[in-house]
């Protein structure tokens, strides 16, 4: 369960232990339903701005980059030559940031299921949404699972910035997605997924061959 109380706001992950991050919340900047999920957007003396998704922390504005490098510098420096590249999720904006970076890629489809995220980050995280402004980037709002079911093109690198498997992302984490995904790769391609904790996860990974 997580909780915001007397100027703070906890949470309580479900991995061995059940570790909590509690984090000071200085002023709520933004708070909604969506039609898939609650919305988020706090600002916090430590962290800066902070974006959680049914009560789980997203990202802060002080740590963001270390995770938005990670999950796609390492794909994209792992192939020789990323051209076409897709993402699934990443509605704040900081992967596709990243991404269009790279001086090979061409071509940035993004496949996102919440056009609220989208707005929201927009609005109040621009420094990870300006990603969204570039000529590279063409965005779908959209089920990431039906789209790469109807897609006919191929990518030479897939990233999955998905949250983790509550609500809308719970399909982003089934055998039948990781098929769709090996699908749509090109040969060689590449695919770099938010995977959770191994700590949560270990054993629980579906297997594709």
């Amino acid at each position: 369960m997580n909780v915001m109380k007397e100027g703070w706001f906890t949470e309580i992950c479900n991995s061995s232990g059940n570790p909590v991050l509690s984090v000071d919340v200085e002023e709520v900047l933004h708070q909604e339903r969506s039609n898939f999920q609650e919305i988020l957007v706090f600002k916090s003396k430590s962290f800066g701005k902070v974006l959680v998704l049914d009560n789980a922390i997203q990202c802060t504005e002080r740590d963001e980059f270390s995770y938005q490098e990670m999950i796609s510098f390492l794909p994209l420096n792992s192939h020789p030559d990323p051209k076409d590249v897709l993402i699934i999720g990443g509605g704040d904006g900081g992967v596709a940031r990243e991404v269009v970076k790279h001086p090979s890629v061409v071509s940035v489809t993004q496949c996102e299921i919440d056009e609220k995220v989208v707005e929201v980050s927009k609005k109040y995280l621009p420094f990870m949404a300006e990603g969204f402004n570039s000529p590279k980037l063409e965005l779908h709002i959209g089920d990431g699972l039906q789209f790469i079911k109807d897609t006919p093109r191929k990518f030479d690198v897939v990233i999955t910035d998905s949250s983790d498997p509550v609500g809308p992302a719970v399909a982003l984490f089934q055998k039948q997605y990781y098929e769709g995904l090996k699908r749509v790769l090109k040969p060689g391609g590449i695919l770099c997924s938010q995977g959770m904790s191994t700590d949560a996860t270990l054993g629980k990974a579906p297997h594709v061959s």
